[in-house]
C-alpha cells in the first residue's frame, strides 16, 4: 500500500477510534481493569477504626504518636493485543472482513489503554509469531500498531493457537491484560491457554462472518479454504446442508465458550456485520 493510502486510512481509523475510546469507553474500561497491587502513598496519624496491621512502627517510635501507612491501588497496567494475522482472518461477506474489524477494536482498546496512562503491546500470529511489538506507552506507539495491523503482510496462511499462547507465557512477565482476536479456527490450545490464564488476565473476542455461521442459498457454489488451499463444490440450497453448516459452526463456538471458561478466562463474539460498540460496552459493564 503506499504510504499516502496508507497515512489517510490510519488517520481515519485514528479519528474514529479515539473518539470511542475517549466519549464511551473510557470509564467502562477503567473500571472493568482494576490496577495489580496495592503500592505505598503516604504515612499519616492513626484515626479511630483504621487497622492496626497498617501501622508504621518506625514513624511511630520516632514520633511518639501511632502512624500508619495508607496505600492506593496500582493503576498503571499492560494491555497485549494477540492478532490473528492467518488467512481465515480476512474472509468477509457484508460489511467488512474479519481482519478489518479487528484492526478498529485493536484501535478502540489502545487508544482506551492510553487515555488510562497503560502501556500497549501487540503479537501478530499465524501458525508462527510473525511480529512482536513490545507494550509501550503514547500516540505514536499506538499509530504504528494500527499502520500495521493495516498493512501486514503475513508470511504463513495457517493457525496456531497454541504456539502463540507459549510465545506470551515466555516473553510476558508481568501480569497483564490479554484480547486475544482470532476466529478461533483451531484446537488444541487448552494447556497453553491455562498456563496464560494463571499469569495473565485473558479476554477471548471470537471474531466471525455471518456466512460462517449460515450458509447463504446461493445454489452450487464453490469454496476455497485459505488456509489449506482445499477447494470444494457445496449445494448450498440443500435444507440438510445448511442446517449441519450450522450445527457444525454452533460446535465450534461451544467450544471456544467451553475451553476458554474452563481456564477462567472471558470470551466475547463479534460478527463482521454487526456494531462493536455494544459488544464491548456489555462486556465491561459485565466486569
Amino acid at each position: 500500500m503506499e504510504t499516502k493510502e496508507l497515512l489517510k486510512k490510519v488517520r481515519k481509523i485514528e479519528i474514529k477510534t479515539r473518539g470511542l475510546s475517549q466519549h464511551i469507553f473510557s470509564g467502562e474500561y477503567h473500571s472493568a481493569f482494576k490496577g495489580r497491587g496495592m503500592s505505598f502513598s503516604e504515612v499519616r496519624a492513626y484515626q479511630y477504626g483504621d487497622d492496626v496491621r497498617a501501622i508504621d512502627w518506625n514513624v511511630t517510635a520516632r514520633t511518639g504518636d501511632p502512624h500508619v501507612k495508607i496505600f492506593e491501588e496500582e493503576r498503571e497496567l499492560t494491555v497485549m493485543l494477540m492478532v490473528d494475522v492467518s488467512q481465515s482472518a480476512f474472509f468477509g461477506t457484508l460489511k467488512q472482513t474479519k481482519n478489518s474489524l479487528i484492526t478498529e477494536l485493536c484501535a478502540v482498546l489502545s487508544f482506551s489503554a492510553i487515555n488510562n496512562n497503560d502501556k500497549v503491546g501487540v503479537i501478530f500470529f499465524s501458525d508462527k509469531i510473525e511480529l512482536f511489538i513490545p507494550p509501550k506507552k503514547g500516540k505514536s506507539h499506538i499509530l504504528r500498531i494500527i499502520r500495521e495491523l493495516i498493512d501486514f503482510h503475513p508470511i504463513s496462511n495457517k493457525t496456531d493457537i497454541d504456539d502463540a499462547l507459549q510465545f506470551l507465557n515466555n516473553v510476558l512477565k508481568k501480569r497483564s491484560i490479554v484480547f486475544m482476536l482470532s476466529d478461533f479456527m483451531d484446537e488444541d490450545y487448552e494447556k497453553s491457554l491455562n498456563i496464560a490464564s494463571r499469569r495473565h488476565d485473558i479476554i477471548g473476542v471470537n471474531i466471525y462472518d455471518k456466512a460462517e455461521k449460515e450458509l447463504p442459498d446461493l445454489g452450487l457454489i464453490r469454496m476455497y479454504d485459505a488456509e489449506t488451499n482445499k477447494v470444494a463444490w457445496v449445494d448450498s440450497s440443500n435444507k440438510k446442508m445448511a442446517i449441519q453448516y450450522k450445527a457444525n459452526y454452533l460446535k465450534h463456538l461451544d467450544e471456544f465458550n467451553t475451553t476458554f471458561l474452563k481456564s477462567g478466562a472471558d470470551t466475547i463474539s463479534i460478527a463482521t456485520h454487526e456494531s462493536y460498540v455494544n459488544a464491548l460496552l456489555n462486556f465491561f459493564k459485565k466486569r
